[in-house]
């Protein structure tokens, strides 16, 4: 019989998830510390799929160098090859070719879908949601269609080359057309499965008020993105791009910082990234895709930031003999995979799962280069 006089003994519990989990598709580890069923601290560790791409970009000819950031990430390929491409040609001095600009932000918003949508199909699928799930990666086979009609692959598209874009991604009128005709679908469909995830009121119940990040908290951790725009701050690095300015587009918040908030955010964006591709096809300038005229010259070191589905990307390196010098590669991910450990915190263990991922972790992205210090 429990003698209730006798102080109880805490004990903590430590239980290891992965490093392979049946609802996240690249490996990681994570190592949750419970006392009765309730996490207390998390650690997330990655590293599994270092391949150290900015040390393989060390000395190679930038155009080479460029096709490799591609390989960054299966997802975001088309971010990583453009933030790359737009160092080299911040350094150099070239102003691309308006079309090419406007080509270029249509295959930016078009991988924002398909990442949204992956994240919501994903997502529904780590809340046991088949049907939710299904629904999500429908869509997103229409955002796929596209993106290989205009580059010719469903991943690395090899769109953005330095002075603007390839000549096989110039937007025709038929192809014009089908992209009109698909994000008329594409927007009609996403309202639809809006509609049917918001009067869910189980599946709502499932992810309001779980692994809640507060804003004060999202600062300090430098967290980014849609992540960070869920807690209700408006920080889009697309409002001060240049390439953006012709575009109206509403900076999407959320104010609770939970899963059901960063659900929403990508719900909502979908609609916005809509509206901006609707903008580029309806003012698409005329003229060439590529200026050519450019001439390689040593330069320091430039910084490029892009926004892209998960945040901010940073890109910077310098050239000397056209050659790749001291690449660096920050994804969004970095900051945001950290965050996660301390959504994980007061939750139960069942829902710590479904913390991390609200962030829409890629790991790969993250796993690039390693820091040996010498003692």
């Amino acid at each position: 019989m429990l003698d209730e006089k006798k102080p109880r003994e805490t004990i903590e519990t430590e239980i290891p998830l992965g490093t392979v989990h049946p609802a996240a598709l690249e490996p990681y580890r994570v190592r949750l510390f419970v006392e009765d069923e309730i996490v207390q601290e998390a650690e997330i560790t990655i590293g599994v799929n270092h391949r150290g791409i900015e040390r393989i970009m060390e000395g190679l000819p930038v155009e080479k160098a460029n096709a490799l950031t591609e390989k960054v990430c299966g997802i975001c390929s088309n971010a990583h090859i453009w933030n790359s491409v737009r160092t080299a040609e911040l350094g150099l001095g070239i102003e691309i070719p308006e079309r090419a600009s406007y080509i270029r932000i249509i295959m930016g918003e078009l991988e924002r879908l398909h990442s949204h949508f992956l994240y919501l199909g994903h997502g529904c699928e780590v809340l046991a949601h088949e049907t939710f799930s299904m629904r999500a990666f429908y869509l997103r086979e229409s955002i796929m269609d596209l993106l290989f009609m205009i580059g010719g692959n469903r991943v690395q598209y090899g769109c953005s080359i330095i002075g603007g874009v390839r000549p096989r991604c110039e937007l025709t009128d038929e192809r014009i057309r089908t992209l009109r005709e698909k994000l008329d679908a594409v927007e009609k469909g996403a309202a639809d499965f809006a509609d049917r995830v918001t009067s869910d009121t189980v599946f709502i119940s499932r992810i309001e008020g779980v692994g809640v990040i507060p804003q004060k908290q999202a600062l300090k951790l430098e967290v980014t993105g849609p992540t960070l725009r869920a807690t209700g701050v408006p920080k889009d690095f697309r409002t001060i791009m240049p390439d953006y300015e012709p575009f109206d587009f509403n900076v999407i918040t959320q104010q609770d910082g939970d899963v059901k908030a960063n659900l929403m955010m990508r719900v909502l964006e979908i609609f916005e990234s809509i509206k901006i591709i609707r903008q580029a096809l309806d003012n698409l300038p005329k003229g060439p895709v590529v200026d050519r005229s450019w001439e390689m010259v040593d330069c320091d070191t430039v910084h490029s930031y892009i926004e892209v589905p998960r945040g901010t990307l940073y890109h910077s390196y310098a050239l000397e003999d056209g050659r790749i010098r001291g690449s660096i590669i920050r994804t969004p991910s970095m900051s945001n995979i950290g965050a996660m450990q301390y959504a994980c915190i007061g939750d139960h263990v069942t829902d710590a799962q479904l913390c991390i991922v609200q962030c829409d972790p890629c790991f790969t992205c993250t796993d690039r280069a390693v820091e040996i210090i010498r003692r």
